[in-house]
């Protein structure tokens, strides 16, 4: 098993991070069977961050901080194994590549994103204050990554059967890679698809985020929205079962798992640099922190950019 610390990441590789938290052997976990079913290496990064001094106090405070970064690197590399090991046993045999780096995890990460189809973390649960790790790192990746992220958030003990996969369709073109993403996941692990569209009118503001009748009527423009969301990617995934709803409510609302009632929540978000991403990127970030089951947020198409 390579263990590397110059040479790039597989390109092809699904990359897990790790920090030798119980919350990222979940996510080795996660990634294990995700490289499995996708007949794809998996790579495991592991980040060490040095000390937060500034270049010019390093000289004069360097007596006051031990900190080695060969010795540093050692110890991701050791503890990015012990992580591969979790992987290897999930599924012996899975090719497994260990990669060390020395930087801040969030920029090693989003740097690595660029290059990989898929990035996976873990994040611990909320508590009384608000996750350190959610904050400073799943956040941030999955706010800035260039492939989707997938957050393996901590969940409930309930032993009911969950529903399958979620994702949030807005009827836009750029929408369309965050629903194919969720066909694609709903085919791998043989699960049922519930595609939803957020309706904002007077009884959501009212009664909070329900599901609406199919039977309801006066939201055909919503419906043919919907439909629109899937054209041309149901024919792709004939063996997916799709359910087409409409929700009351704002979206984050509508998309969050605070029951752990779903395998996977999908939800989109734009461009860094697009205005639309101060929107979108608050809906992915509130749906990670709320929900108790996985979600995976992925980039939309870039709406300034002709195809």
């Amino acid at each position: 098993m390579p263990v590397d610390s110059i040479d790039p990441v597989p390109p092809n590789s699904i990359v897990v991070a790790t920090d030798g938290s119980d919350d990222a052997d979940r996510a080795v976990g996660w990634a294990a069977e995700q490289a499995f079913l996708e007949r794809r290496p998996l790579t495991v990064v592991t980040a060490a961050h040095g000390p937060e001094v500034p270049t010019a106090a390093w000289s004069a405070t360097s007596a006051m901080y031990s900190w080695d970064p060969g010795q540093a690197l050692l110890d991701a590399r050791a503890m990015a194994q012990e992580a591969a090991d979790v992987a290897l046993h999930v599924h012996p045999g899975l090719d497994v590549t260990v990669v060390a780096r020395i930087g801040d995890p969030r920029h090693v990460l989003v740097e690595i994103s660029r290059d990989v189809p898929l990035l996976v973390l873990g994040s611990r649960g909320r508590g009384p204050l608000r996750s350190k790790l959610l904050g400073s790192v799943s956040a941030a990746v999955s706010r800035d990554a260039g492939c989707p992220v997938v957050v393996c958030r901590p969940q409930h003990q309930d032993e009911r059967a969950r529903q399958g996969v979620l994702v949030g369709a807005d009827g836009t073109p750029e929408s369309l890679p965050v629903v194919e993403f969720a066909f694609q996941q709903a085919s791998l692990l043989n699960l049922p698809l519930t595609v939803v569209h957020a309706v904002w009118d007077e009884v959501g503001a009212v009664h909070g985020p329900v599901m609406v009748s199919p039977r309801e009527t006066g939201l055909d423009q919503y419906r043919v929205l919907l439909g629109e969301s899937v054209a041309g990617i149901t024919s792709k995934y004939p063996e997916v079962r799709v359910d087409l709803r409409l929700a009351r409510g704002m979206a984050e609302d509508c998309l969050s798992d605070t029951g752990a009632l779903w395998n996977l929540i999908v939800v989109g978000r734009h461009p860094v640099d697009s205005l639309l991403r101060l929107v979108t990127g608050a809906v992915a970030t509130t749906v990670v922190e709320r929900s108790h089951t996985t979600v995976a947020v992925v980039p939309q198409a870039d709406p300034r950019v002709e195809s």
